[in-house]
Order: structure tokens, then sequence, then C-alpha cells
């Protein structure tokens, strides 16, 4: 098991030689037409990163789509206060439309989505239904599931695989509101091993196999947390990544405590680096800590609510800030109950105090299973020591893995979304082509009978004075 976790440090994490930039890198304030729009200008949002409107005219524009073009730019004229200037606008879509980047780079891409379903004089966004496409994978079909209105924006993020040399995203209306929309894309380049090839599965019975492939699939970020720490924005993110407290998701801490350090954390060449995770998530913490000459007997345990149907990511985060030298820290490692590290030593693995390390397991969900709370813990081992500290964990990532279908939302793959906005659009014409059908024939035929009737009371009535006595119950107009 330390031989695993020495090569897992060793192979499967990121280099620290240089910052990371990423060559791709797009922006977008989808609805607005200016060239740079200010992303946050509050203190409810400090990533003071800059927007570019999604039909700027700017030299290397990425959008080749007409139906782009044809879409709705939407302005909000009463945002709410501190709200993010790129939630005040959105594109709004009354048919399938699609956006096109190119890309300088291949492999994983970072894609998020940022949602504000405003109301306007002319639309409320909230009525909207719609399903969104990247490349091949289905990540939303249900936009309603989203709780995106008054003053809480909703942010999607997926890492998706590309082997391309573009990137396409499509929106596709549901039939019944023929309504879809968004207010920012970001598309960026990721590290390309930031997820490895292989992670640990953890079967029904707590068995652990390799699962293989792993950096092949796309994932939706489910859950974020900086345990024992407070929220992480983006302007504290190299990947501008939100990491959100963890004080909601405790099942049980009793005997626990928190930890904040104030030194410097230890990044190595060959170990984690700060785009795995910042300094602000590994430089806090919850812990157990024995204080007197026996062991505590206490556990710390998270339950993270998932959907069932889905294989998921669980991403360990640790960092021993709280040893007072090394070799002193054991401890068990549980995820749904089942034993995933048992003595975990991570003096053994990375060979320096506050140097951090992190640890992939994939569970499975799927097979008609309605989901619930999947559970993270850690506590105590046979090797722990007195008067020390007996567990300790710094952060934890919950990522959905798109199923058979290259779906996260549904069992309906990319080409049948699309076919039933076709398919819908086909049955709507014929309906209204043979209703139109229809009345051309009981036209036709009430026309006709008249007209024999008139032929045949000619023969022997005289013709009625005032001409409109005849046929005004008829009337024909525009269908």
């Amino acid at each position: 098991m330390f031989f695993f976790l020495f090569l897992l440090f060793s192979f499967s994490t990121l280099s620290l030689s240089h910052p990371f930039s990423p060559l791709d890198n797009y922006l977008l304030d989808c609805g607005s037409t200016a060239p740079l729009t200010t992303a946050a200008t509050s203190s409810l949002s400090a990533d003071h990163r800059l927007f570019s409107g999604d039909l700027a005219r700017t030299p290397n524009s990425p959008f080749h789509s007409p139906s782009l073009r044809a879409s709705v730019s939407l302005r909000n004229d009463n945002p709410f206060p501190g709200l993010s200037p790129i939630y005040h606008t959105a594109r709004v879509f009354t048919s399938p439309a699609s956006y096109t980047f190119s890309l300088k780079d291949k492999g994983p891409h970072i894609v998020r989505f940022h949602f504000h379903a405003f109301k306007s004089p002319q639309l409320d966004l909230g009525r909207a239904q719609f399903r969104v496409l990247v490349d091949d994978y289905v990540v939303l079909t249900n936009f309603t599931r989203l709780n995106c209105t008054g003053q809480n924006p909703k942010v999607l993020e997926f890492l998706v695989p590309v082997e391309d040399e573009k990137i396409v995203i499509v929106f596709v209306p549901n039939r019944d509101s023929k309504l879809a929309f968004v207010n920012a894309i970001e598309v960026i380049s990721a590290p390309n091993d930031l997820v490895p090839e292989t992670a640990q599965f953890i079967g029904s019975s707590g068995n652990l196999v390799n699962f293989d492939g792993l950096n092949k699939q796309a994932l939706e970020v489910v859950h974020r947390v900086n345990v024992g720490g407070p929220k992480v924005t983006p302007f504290n993110d190299s990947l501008w990544r939100t990491w959100v407290p963890d004080d909601g998701l405790l099942r049980s801490s009793f005997g626990s405590e928190r930890l904040v350090f104030g030194g410097r954390i230890k990044y190595h060449d060959g170990g984690a680096s700060r785009e795995v995770a910042p300094d602000n998530v590994y430089n806090s913490a919850r812990l157990i800590r024995s204080e007197n000459d026996s062991v505590t007997n206490v556990n710390i345990t998270w339950a993270f609510p998932i959907l069932g149907g889905y294989k998921y990511l669980i991403r360990l985060h640790f960092c021993d800030i709280a040893s007072i030298s090394l070799n002193m820290l054991y401890f068990n490692v549980f995820v749904n109950g089942y034993l995933a590290y048992e003595d975990l030593d991570l003096s053994y693995i990375t060979r320096s105090l506050a140097s951090p390390f992190y640890a992939d397991f994939v569970v499975d969900y799927g097979d008609g299973n309605v989901g619930g709370d999947l559970s993270v813990g850690i506590g105590p081992s046979k090797n722990s020591i007195t008067h020390a500290v007996d567990g300790i964990l710094n952060g934890v990532e919950v990522m959905k893995i798109n199923n058979s279908h290259s779906s996260f939302d549904g069992e309906d793959c990319s080409t049948i979304v699309l076919k039933s906005w076709s398919k819908g659009n086909y049955s709507g014409l014929l309906l209204t082509l043979a209703a139109a059908v229809c009345i051309v024939l009981s036209l036709s035929m009430v026309i006709r009978r008249k007209m024999i009737e008139s032929r045949e009371s000619l023969s022997w009535s005289r013709l009625p004075v005032n001409s409109s006595d005849g046929d005004d119950h008829v009337k024909v107009g525009n269908i």
C-alpha cells in the first residue's frame, strides 16, 4: 500500500517547474458586445478577470456559427446590488445554436457555464427549459433543476478531454419553452495531468482495484470543499475555482478541531501543485488529536448529496500542517464506510511536513441506485500515537463521471438530443400542414356544395333580392 501511495505521489501529480498559464483562455460575457467587461467590480466577487462580449468584433473571434447571430441579446436593467456584471446580460436562443472555440491546446479543458435567470420586460428567463452539449457530451438536459434566480447565480463546471482542435457548445431549447440562455462561458485549458489515468475503484464489497482510463472521461464538479477553512474564491485559485466551507456537510465532528496554518506550504517537483489545490486549501484542516495517554476513539465523517445512476470520482486532499515532527501521524481513511487507506502515513509519502498530497477514488452509484449521500471519514488507526495528531483532512472534491451515453443528466446521447429538436419541429410542421389541408378540403367541399345548390335553385327559384343572404356564414382568413 505504501509503495502504491509513493508511486501515486511521484508520477500522477503535477510539476511545479513553471506557474501554469493556459494556452486557451476564453472568457465570454454572453449577450454583450463590449470588447471587455469587468467580471467582478465588487467585494462579492474578487475574481478581477476580464470577460469579452460574445459578439464583440475581435481579430481572433472563435465563433463561427450563423445561428448565434440570429439569437437575442438581453440586458437586466435592474440587477441586484453587488451582482457581477457578467450576470447583467444574457444570450437567448429560441432554436438550437452553437459556439465554436478554436483551440491551441489539446487535452483536458475546463468548461464553465454561468446562469442567472433574471426577468426583463421582454422575457422571463426563469421559464427556460433547454439542453446543453459540449462536443459529444450531454452536460445539461433539464435547466429547471438549477436554482439560479434571485441573488444566486449558478455555475456549472466540467472537465472535458479534447482530442480535436476545437470545442463546440450547443444550446438546444425544449419544444415546450422554446427558450434557452446563458450569461457567461469559460473555456480554459487545464494541466494535462490534472486528471490521472488511474484511480482506485472501491467495489461493492469494499475491495480496491484499479480504475483505468479516468483521463478519457469527462467530469462534472458536484462538490468542492475546503475542510476546516473559509470559502476560497476564484481570485485565490490558479484555476479560478471556488471552494466552499465544509460546515454544512459534516455528519459527525465531536472531538475534532479546526486548524489554520500560518507557515509556508511546501510544494515539490513531482508532487501536488497549486493547480491541484491552492494554498488556502492546504493551510487549513480538521483534525483528530489525542491529548492524553490513550488514542481517542473519534471519527470525523462528511456526507455529500449525490444523484444515482453515475460513477463518482472522490479526490481527497491531505497536508500535515499539525504534527511537530515526521512519522507521528497515522490514520485510516474511509469512503462510503469502506476502508480506503489503512495506516496512512503522509511522512512516508511526502518526506516533509506541510507538503501536500492527494488521492483519487471512484465509487459506483449506477445500476438503478437512487443516490443519496456519499460519505468520507477519517479516524485513528492501530498505529496512531498518543499525545499526537491521529487524523487530518484538508479538502474534498466530488465529481460525477459521464455515463455510458456520454451524459451527465439522463440517458439520451447527444445525437438523440439534436434529433429530438428536429423531430419535434418536423412533427409540428406535419401537424400544421395537415391542418391546412383539412381546412382547404373542408372549404372546397362547402364551396362546391353551395355551387351545386345554387345551380339547382336557378332552374326554378328567383334570385334573392340581397346577394349577401346566401353564404355570409362562410369566412376565410389567414391561417
